[in-house]
């Protein structure tokens, strides 16, 4: 049976990094996560290849020219993109497949797959003021960069409503638990299925 994809934007700092990342722990060999190609600094703790796969600006237009990505964009003048041929793969295999995209990216990938393939979620945080407070808190972006990033955050907020779902984190939990039951919901979905198949396995 096909897999589905799992598409989650929201505004840098907003924690959907640590949402996701607790489902995968939870759901493992489930889920297959798309890591993003992008051609920004390596931050301190991340690994290439893990937490994205950190490659040069002259590596990643070849890759567009070659038609290498599902989608792309250009973000804080960084560029950021999902490998298609990966994600495929792993669709074809059953798996639900999580994209942790802008809403630029959102725009091209629905554009490309079926709706009954996808499903959004946007996340973010109460207010403003309390994404700018995550993004000092972080203590790895300079004042010019949470200023273009809150006003980034503003802009996508504007786009919300192209989404399936919305979170906002508040409480860790709550927000997770929220996004665990948009995730068993997929899974419990019919839509893509071989329902004749599904129907012929019930018969055994």
């Amino acid at each position: 049976m096909k897999g589905k994809i799992l598409l989650v934007s929201g505004p840098s700092g907003s924690g959907k990094s640590t949402l996701i990342k607790r489902l995968i722990t939870e759901f493992g060999e489930q889920i297959y996560f798309s890591i993003s190609s992008t051609t920004r600094e390596m931050r301190a703790g991340e690994a290439d290849g893990v937490n994205y796969h950190f490659i040069s600006e002259s590596e990643f237009r070849a890759g567009i020219e070659r038609g290498e990505f599902l989608e792309w964009a250009l973000v804080h003048g960084k560029y950021y993109g999902t490998s298609l041929k990966a994600a495929t793969s792993e669709l074809e295999r059953g798996k639900i497949v999580i994209f942790d995209i802008d809403v630029q990216g959102y725009e091209i990938v629905r554009g490309k797959v079926p709706k009954n393939e996808l499903t959004s979620v946007f996340i973010t945080t109460p207010s403003l003021s309390e994404l700018r407070d995550r993004l000092r808190a972080r203590g790895d972006n300079d004042p010019a960069d949470i200023a273009l990033r809150l006003q980034n955050a503003q802009e996508e907020m504007e786009r919300l409503g192209e989404y399936d779902y919305f979170i906002i984190n508040d409480r860790l939990e709550a927000a997770y638990e929220n996004l665990r039951s948009i995730y068993k919901t997929i899974k419990l979905e019919t839509a893509s299925r071989d329902i004749g198949k599904l129907i012929e396995i019930w018969k055994i």
